[in-house]
């Protein structure tokens, strides 16, 4: 079958498929997890915690009409194939079973493998696929992301008849992967909330939010509770000693707390200097790190965000993480907070968060979230007078 009179990403497809040497022949794709890899791969999988919920959405739904759902991983290979035994015996015939790839270089064009490639929902019908063996089938595929990294954690897929090649058909499989996102995102601010108790014992709470320095409460797991206001410095350090979970060695930790070369003793200076505040049970070296379980009010804003909800997360902001401090890699992480809140808040249309925004030190100036904040509001709210003043102001400051 030529390219001529079809779809153009299913035309790319097809040679990509006939470059990679798949036989259009070939009946089954290639199994590349045993079945002993499989079982260990699915459980340290992320989108595991979040598998009965796809089951009990679209699985049933899928045995109910005779189709198959299934979910691979990043790399194409299905971890669950869910359906009615006919239906699985018949997909078997095609090797369209758990631990199968359906990466296009390997299994010819396909909905899954599409989904893969392109990073977007994708349709193959019947015809379109580009091994023979397939050609009885239709499939509608969507890919899973990190509610937090936007990685791609895999494919969630619908197989089956034409019953499937209709638009309703994708909408069902986008709507439970995006519930699936959502499920993730709310299992991490459960945990951020929450900190998991670390081997050593030790839990500390961390508040630095509009705060130039920071506020730390730790708790020995044996009922004494410590509270420390840390200096600036040592805030920085902890700061960002709390977001490397796995640690920094000496040298990454002086690139991302000084501005300039050569200030590695200095840095050993407050490193010796907070561990004797924190204790070496909490603070070790090589790397740096600490050994305790992390909440931090920066942290629960990031996992409000990731789960969508902007009211909660804007009425937890406080301000801008440690607002005087210049160091590079403090300096990212505020960054990316306040731009990421500030994008979650216009994207919301919703006058009242812009408006608690533009009510804010930090935002009284936002000449952006003024305008949106007048367009949402309407040209009857008796705020638009107050809005227009304000534009009227920073119009007169900007000229």
């Amino acid at each position: 079958m030529g390219s001529d009179g079809m779809r153009a990403e299913v035309a790319d497809s097809w040679h990509l498929s006939a470059a990679a040497g798949v036989d259009a022949a070939r009946v089954e794709a290639p199994i590349t997890l045993g079945e002993s890899d499989l079982r260990d791969h699915r459980a340290a999988h992320p989108l595991a915690q979040v598998f009965p919920l796809l089951d009990d959405v679209l699985g049933q739904a899928a045995r109910d009409c005779g189709a198959i759902m299934a979910v691979s991983d990043s790399a194409g290979q299905l971890l669950w194939v869910c359906g009615s035994p006919s239906t699985l015996r018949k997909a078997e015939t095609i090797g369209f079973v758990e631990g199968s790839n359906w990466d296009e270089r390997l299994a010819g064009t396909n909905a899954p493998g599409l989904a893969l490639r392109l990073g977007q929902p994708a349709q193959v019908r019947r015809s379109e696929h580009f091994r023979h063996s397939v050609q009885q089938w239709s499939c509608a595929a969507t890919p899973i992301h990190d509610p937090t990294s936007s990685t791609l954690l895999g494919v969630l897929d619908i197989t089956g008849n034409d019953d499937i090649a209709v638009p309703q058909t994708m909408a069902m499989v986008r709507a439970a992967a995006r519930m699936a996102e959502a499920e993730l995102a709310r299992e991490l601010l459960t945990r951020a909330a929450q900190p998991a108790p670390p081997r050593s014992g030790l839990q500390a709470v961390v508040e630095l939010l509009g705060r130039h320095e920071a506020l730390l409460a730790i708790d020995d797991g044996r009922g004494a509770r410590h509270h420390l206001r840390l200096s600036p410095r040592h805030s920085e350090i902890l700061l960002l000693l709390a977001s490397a979970p796995h640690g920094l060695s000496g040298d990454e930790l002086a690139v991302l707390v000084y501005e300039d070369d050569g200030a590695s003793s200095t840095l050993r200076a407050e490193l010796n200097r907070l561990r004797h505040l924190l204790g070496d049970e909490l603070l070790p070296s090589r790397p740096y790190r600490l050994v305790a379980g992390i909440a931090g009010d920066w942290l629960a804003l990031e996992a409000l965000l990731a789960a969508g909800d902007v009211r909660r997360a804007l009425r937890g902001y406080r301000g801008p993480i440690l607002p005087r401090s210049t160091a590079p890699g403090v300096v990212r992480l505020r960054e990316q907070l306040h731009h990421s809140l500030r994008a979650a808040v216009l994207g919301s249309r919703e006058p009242d968060l812009m408006s608690t925004w533009t009510r804010s030190s930090w935002g009284a100036d936002d000449y952006d979230m003024w305008l949106a904040q007048r367009d949402a509001l309407g040209t009857s709210s008796p705020m638009r007078s107050l809005v227009d003043g304000q534009l009227a102001r920073l119009d007169r400051d900007l000229s």
